[in-house]
């Protein structure tokens, strides 16, 4: 082996590490893992796959490259004998010339696709196969060889590593909002700024609802105080000793979605590595805060609607059925009424999750507030910053006063 492809080897395995670090989503790690051994092995295709638990043998594009997911069952797509090789018997395959080699010359799918050059390799975390990578060439034949092959072995260890070290990070944030949600902090009307009407009037909903255990809807743009409302209704009510769990709903895919909300069992995908529990599970006699409600797909919909219903679930890839008792506050800064209308969220969905509604107005809406909010946030960042500023002048609270908010 040359030296400069020793050094190719060792930065490759580096940027793994780098990505363990960095990458918090596991589709993006995926990603970035992919792009690394198609460059190492200068392949022209490739894929990560993960294996199915509904069907055997089955198994799912997580990432894939220069390959149509939508037609990546078709088994004419790639080859499929050496995926099922290396499938049946954990260990890796390599074939430098595919048209030429006694195991898959002629094969349907090496014609058609014009391969000659193939790797496919398992990633390991401990015992178990969590996943696979896959990639092909027609023409670059030079870089496949047993000197990439063995670096394709480590680089998949380095991979379920990588994975693993993803899902133990995953459940310490978990287990971290678990515990915030457990301290039960002194959430007071004292900590929501304002004496309009408007505000007002949320304050007495809020006190309305406090001891009951009916769900709610809080409405208001962003950053008009969605959550600490949510968090008053919370630990002022008849749950206050139960945890308060938060999700934001906007930034999720539907399957790390699904997993964060239901938990999942161990080898239920790639990097499942162990049982996890849900963020519902977590909520089980307290309060669940679903921010951003609007954002979620009409699949992960469907799914809440019968968790509601039933109060029954079931963690991803698993068959048995768990309960939770939780009560759902649930906020979104979109015209939700509107995404009912036309068919993008669900209408017994929302029903059932908009049983009461509050609605912040905006700042726009209670500019008798604002000099208000302004000595508040003039005071916490004077202590915060070692200032002594006493007010402000009359001009810049006109100014305040006549912005457009």
């Amino acid at each position: 082996m040359t030296t400069d492809r020793q050094q190719e080897f060792f930065a490759a395995l580096l940027q793994v590490s780098e990505a363990m670090v960095r990458e918090k989503d596991t589709r993006q790690l995926l990603d970035k893992i992919l792009e690394i051994a198609m460059d190492v092995a200068g392949a022209e295709r490739g894929f990560v796959l993960v294996s199915s638990l509904r069907e055997a043998g089955k198994v799912i594009p997580a990432i894939s490259r220069n390959i149509d997911p939508e037609h990546f069952l078709e088994e004419d797509r790639y080859s499929r004998g050496v995926v099922d090789q290396v499938m049946q018997t954990g260990e890796p395959v390599i074939t430098i010339n595919a048209e030429t080699d006694e195991r898959f010359k002629g094969r349907e799918s090496v014609v058609i696709n014009k391969l000659t050059s193939i790797i496919c390799v398992p990633i390991f975390h401990g015992q178990s196969a969590v996943g696979y990578i896959y990639l092909d060439s027609q023409n670059r034949r030079s870089r496949f060889n047993m000197e990439t092959l063995e670096f394709m072995k480590v680089f998949a260890t380095q991979t379920g590593l990588a994975l693993a070290n993803l899902d133990f990070v995953s459940q310490l944030s978990l287990e971290l909002n678990s515990l915030r949600s457990q301290s039960s902090p002194d959430y007071r009307f004292s900590d929501i700024i304002g004496q309009s009407p408007g505000i007002r009037a949320v304050f007495d909903i809020t006190e309305k609802v406090m001891n009951t255990d009916v769900p709610v809807m809080i409405l208001g743009a962003s950053g008009t105080g969605k959550e600490l409302i949510a968090r008053a209704i919370h630990y002022k009510g008849n749950r206050a000793e139960k945890p308060f769990v938060a999700q934001f709903c906007g930034a999720l895919t539907d399957s790390l979605l699904e997993s964060e909300l239901f938990g999942y069992k161990k080898g239920a995908f790639t990097g499942a590595v162990k049982d996890k529990k849900g963020l519902i599970e977590v909520a089980d006699g307290g309060t669940f805060f679903l921010d951003e409600i609007a954002d979620v797909s009409l699949d992960i919909q469907t799914k809440l609607l019968r968790f509601i219903q039933e109060g029954e679930f079931r963690r991803v890839g698993d068959t048995q059925i768990r309960t939770a008792n939780v009560r759902f506050i649930s906020a979104t800064n979109k015209d939700i009424m509107d995404m009912v209308k036309s068919g993008r969220f669900r209408e017994d969905l929302f029903y059932r999750l908009n049983v009461v509604t509050i609605r912040i107005p905006p700042l726009k809406e209670r500019k008798e507030d604002i000099p208000l909010l302004a000595d508040y946030f003039l005071k916490t960042f004077c202590e915060r910053f070692h200032r002594d500023i006493k007010g402000f002048t009359r001009a810049s609270m006109e100014a305040m006063l006549n912005h457009d908010w």
